[in-house]
């Protein structure tokens, strides 16, 4: 299992809804719509450094592009620093 450190988040962030409209305007291909800014995400791990408490599974608020996706073998971890997290949601 990964143990984040130095105020790092582990979280599961759902996988974004696609949209599956079609459109009447013919778009370049390479044409991503925008990404909305935050997303709510799950706490999964945290490390003993981070400023606030949380608790596993705990929903927080983040800033969609200030989350770091890593890989390691095979495994994709989602990491945000605890400066990026919006807030907390009960």
């Amino acid at each position: 299992m990964f143990k984040p450190v130095n105020r790092y988040i582990l979280i599961d962030v759902p996988p974004e809804r696609e949209k599956n409209s079609q459109s009447l305007i013919v778009l370049p291909d390479d044409y991503e719509p925008e990404k909305e800014r935050y997303t709510t995400a799950s706490v999964v791990n945290s490390a003993d450094d981070v400023r606030f408490d949380l608790k596993q599974a705990s929903k927080i608020v983040v800033d969609r592009s200030m989350v770091e996706r890593i890989k390691i073998g095979v495994t994709n971890y989602d990491v945000i620093l605890d400066n990026y997290v919006i807030g907390i949601v009960e």
